[in-house]
């Protein structure tokens, strides 16, 4: 018979096994920690691009997250999975990742407080007005969901609330959620890099000029160096710049430019066309209007060889901008009315890629159809398309403001979405292969096929020019519309387009990440709220009930007999 001490004893040891157990498993967890992400999305999970960035820092990186405090349900999911990245991005970064979460509210005074929000605008983190329904109350609340990142004494503003506004408020916050690890990840990047990428703007065809540019210029300048180039003559080897942009040419590419830029794209180069297929004098659109006419740059042929043919028409869209007009005068006083202008598209849907992934409206001006052509081994992803109630209109296309007078009849608006711009993606065939080289050209180390590269084909030159304030003649930000106070996504287009090209490492594939949204039935929820209620109430005390029956059922029997 086993002693009374001895059993005592050998109930210490398990215990003591056990501590000591659990203790060496706990160090060697921290030590070695190791990490299972079980949802089906994988969202808590970040992309190799992103954990090599992380563990190769070289020194401290600060977040400081301004979304703290008495936040909307909605927010609060927005503020974890901020957290939730940043210890993702801590594992592999070690010490060189710190972040805080701060209350702006908390702000001693008004002029502290109104200093503090300008500091944030001056870093493109604007405040967001919200609206919520709590406790049958609508309350108003200003909340500021962007981080300052902080790196070698440098800083940089991200606005982590980003969607498509078309959208409803709770895919905004679930497209934010998406988008947490790319926004913080290209930040930390930028801060990060030694050499800056090299873009170079194609000059010397008429192009738009440095004021209308002025929007896209100021954006390039944040991460990259920008230089005007002359295909002609060109001082620097065109192969040490990482993109080319072609961006509204008016007059036509002389043989040898195209030639220089068709070895550029075959060396490897990337290159994004803005091009137009047709032009319009919108000076003489008053009265009877003017017809647009045929924009001869002579890149047809060389778009063509990389599978892309831009069409000479011109898309009307029912989901369009708007155009001031002059409807009359009151008194010596012209009264300019905002009428809807179908030729300036709005375009809200997008192809699957990382580049438009939940992507806001692009606006556009003027814009034709592109068709994909035979090229072998290029990939053609459609990146942009104007609405479903949108048409086609084939030369001549006449251009008057007469018809923003009168009523858009829609089932005219049948041609359905059209495809504006493109990604080519390959090894691509030179257009002067089995060709007479043009006279002047550099023919040493001619190309007839090329490296595999990446190409950007949209039939809008507009959609890089800024807008102009009629009051101050000043410049005004990309995509920014002055009458209707929008602002459009074409900077995050441009600027999404050249990560994506320059992008060796793939951070931008962080883009790709989705979150399913799985809302509860609301009205559901509210039927059956205090059914739910008493059953998680009674539930935990029936189940401790039941448990202590069977216990005490199982004690008894074991020890009568005994």
């Amino acid at each position: 018979m086993v002693g009374l001490k001895s059993k005592q004893f050998e109930y210490v040891l398990v215990f003591l096994i056990g501590l000591i157990g659990i203790t060496v498993m706990n160090q060697l967890a921290s030590r070695f920690p190791i990490r299972v992400d079980l949802t089906e999305e994988k969202r808590y999970s970040i992309s190799p691009a992103t954990e090599y960035l992380a563990s190769n820092l070289d020194d401290v990186v600060y977040v400081d997250i301004y979304l703290d405090g008495d936040l909307p349900a909605g927010f609060k999911r927005l503020q974890k999975a901020i957290q939730e990245t940043l210890d993702e991005f801590k594992i592999h970064a070690g010490g060189n990742i710190q972040y805080q979460f701060v209350n702006p509210d908390k702000a001693r005074s008004q002029q502290s407080r109104n200093e503090f929000m300008q500091y944030l605008a001056n870093r493109g983190i604007q405040p967001t007005n919200v609206f919520a329904n709590e406790g049958g109350k609508r309350t108003q609340k200003l909340i500021f969901p962007g981080a300052i990142v902080s790196y070698f004494g440098e800083e940089v503003g991200v606005l982590l609330l980003k969607g498509n506004k078309g959208a409803s408020p709770e895919e905004i916050l679930n497209q934010s959620i998406e988008g947490v690890e790319y926004e913080l990840a290209n930040a930390i990047r930028t801060l990060a890099q030694t050499e800056r990428n090299l873009i170079g703007l194609v000059k010397g065809h008429n192009e738009i000029d440095s004021t209308e540019l002025a929007g896209l210029t100021g954006a390039l300048l944040e991460k990259y160096d920008v230089f005007n180039v002359n295909l002609a003559h060109e001082d620097r080897d065109l192969q040490d710049y990482d993109a080319l942009m072609i961006i509204k040419p008016g007059t036509p590419f002389s043989e040898v430019e195209k030639y220089n830029l068709d070895q550029y794209v075959m060396g490897g180069g990337k290159t994004l066309f803005f091009v137009d297929a047709l032009s319009v004098n919108m000076d003489s659109a008053s009265g009877e209007g003017t017809l647009a006419i045929p924009n001869e740059i002579n890149l047809s042929d060389l778009l063509f060889r990389y599978g892309a043919r831009i069409n000479s028409n011109l898309i009307q869209d029912l989901n369009s901008g708007q155009y001031p007009v002059i409807a009359g005068n009151v008194g010596d006083q012209p009264q300019i009315s905002l009428l809807p202008w179908p030729f300036f598209p709005v375009a809200n849907q997008f192809g699957d890629h990382p580049i438009v992934k939940n992507m806001d409206a692009v606006y556009a001006k003027f814009v034709s159809t592109i068709d994909t052509v035979k090229a072998d081994g290029i990939v053609k992803t459609p990146l942009i398309f104007t609405s479903q109630y949108s048409r086609v209109i084939s030369p001549p296309v006449r251009v008057a403001f007469n018809d923003l007078q009168e009523q858009l009849d829609p089932e005219l608006f049948n041609s359905g979405p059209q495809a504006i711009a493109y990604l080519l993606e390959g090894e691509f065939s030179s257009l002067y292969k089995n060709r007479v080289l043009p006279k002047g050209a550099n023919q040493e180390n001619f190309q007839e096929s090329g490296l595999r590269t990446k190409i950007i084909v949209c039939a809008d030159g507009d959609l890089l020019r800024n807008e102009i304030n009629i009051q101050t003649d000043q410049p005004l930000d990309l995509g920014f519309d002055q009458f209707r106070q929008i602002t459009y996504a074409n900077k995050d287009f441009v600027m999404n387009s050249l990560e994506y090209l320059l992008d060796d490492n793939g951070i931008i594939a962080a883009r790709n990440k989705e979150i399913e949204i799985r809302p509860l039935d609301k009205i559901k929820v509210e039927e059956e709220r205090v059914w739910w209620q008493t059953f998680n109430l009674l539930l935990p005390i029936v189940v401790l009930i039941i448990f202590g029956y069977i216990k005490y059922y199982l004690r008894k029997r074991k020890y009568a007999n005994f």
